[in-house]
């Protein structure tokens, strides 16, 4: 009963309208195009992290979005620079998601050029993956010895080792994707809730990690941020899967699963909390995760997934809120700092360079709506 109310209480109405007329100016092309650029060109000229770490991959995949949607030279110029600084290659752990991340963007300028170097390191870094043991020996207790058993991964590489089996036409990448994506789902989803547990100290079947079960109001704990990089992982994934590959349709069915989970968790000001389950307990919504789960949404919509009449008003809730956290400058702010589950300690002067690549890859599909 308990959930039953707290979910009503939430819930997004099919027919809500934008609420004022106010709210329509977020969704006009002119609009979205400016903003797209003032959060890149805010965001590139406020640089954070070795180019190549896993938190700038969300931001060189919005700027490459941002390209595509602007037509402007310099957001392409700009990530070639990101690649020749990272000298061509991903990182250095050929056996970690974060490290090859980065690798989406080196693919999707392959896409356009075809340059054998955009994906000649990242593939041999791959590669590794079939024929060198890795630095660990699995443990299905310990959540950091095994490839993707923390939800985020599914962002990291599963979209970077399907868009490097599609552009080769090599199918080893695709299954080595779906092999290791079951396992995470074997390890991290939940089937009640729908939603993927942050890594195994949050899986309540697990009595490892009994200090980490659950909010305040008593409910599970799943992160916004880390559901956010799942859904933003399956729609870069579902672009470039086969209509026919055989797992297609399992793929699908999470997506929706999930965004059917998050409209119905939306908060009544259009930010879900960094906390999915217990919003009330934090102050402010989050962005990185709202802006994935935006991202994902639209994505819905604008390509025949989603019921345009029951998710649309979720959508321009989140984007209009979304709007209202972008400062003058194109800061976006209300970010959560790095971490490994929902925090509090973010306001609207945090941002981080992962919120803002989220955002612009959520501009790119709302401009399309």
């Amino acid at each position: 009963m308990k959930k039953l109310a707290f979910c009503i209480s939430l819930l997004i109405l099919p027919g809500l309208l934008l609420a004022g007329g106010n709210s329509k100016k977020y969704f006009k092309e002119k609009r979205i195009l400016k903003t797209m650029e003032k959060v890149a060109d805010w965001q590139l000229a406020h640089p954070k992290w070795k180019k190549y770490e896993w938190h700038n991959a969300p931001l060189y995949n919005g700027v490459f979005a941002t390209y595509k949607t602007t037509s402007d030279e310099k957001y392409l110029t700009a990530c070639e620079e990101m690649f020749e600084e990272n000298n061509q290659k991903p990182g250095p752990r050929w056996f970690h998601a974060d490290d090859i991340a980065i690798g989406q963007t080196y693919l999707e300028m392959y896409r356009q050029d075809k340059k054998e170097a955009y994906i000649k390191a990242l593939r041999d870094t791959i590669d590794k993956m079939f024929t060198v043991k890795p630095p660990f020996q699995p443990n299905r207790k310990d959540w950091r010895k095994c490839f993707w058993c923390w939800c985020d991964a599914l962002y990291m590489a599963p979209p970077t080792l399907v868009k490097l089996g599609v552009f080769t036409g090599e199918d080893k990448y695709l299954e080595l994707s779906d092999k290791l994506y079951q396992e995470t789902i074997d390890y991290l989803w939940d089937d009640e809730e729908n939603l993927f547990a942050r890594d195994l100290r949050y899986v309540w079947e697990d009595e490892t990690y009994k200090d980490k079960k659950a909010e305040k109001n008593g409910e599970k704990i799943f992160w916004s941020r880390g559901n956010g990089w799942v859904l933003g992982g399956l729609v870069m994934m579902l672009k470039d899967l086969p209509a026919d590959w055989p797992t297609r349709p399992k793929y699908e069915a999470i997506y929706k699963k999930m965004v059917k989970r998050v409209a119905e968790l939306q908060p009544k000001d259009g930010l879900w909390r960094a906390g999915l389950l217990d919003p009330y307990s934090y102050p402010h919504g989050e962005t990185s995760g709202s802006s994935f789960m935006t991202y994902a949404l639209a994505y819905g919509i604008n390509n025949g997934l989603l019921d345009r009449a029951t998710y649309m008003p979720v959508v321009e809730k989140a984007w209009v809120a979304l709007n209202k956290c972008v400062a003058k400058d194109g800061m976006l702010g209300y970010a959560q700092p790095v971490g490994a589950a929902p925090q509090r300690n973010f306001s609207q002067n945090d941002w981080e360079v992962y919120a803002s690549g989220a955002f612009l890859l959520a501009a790119s599909e709302v401009i399309k709506l």
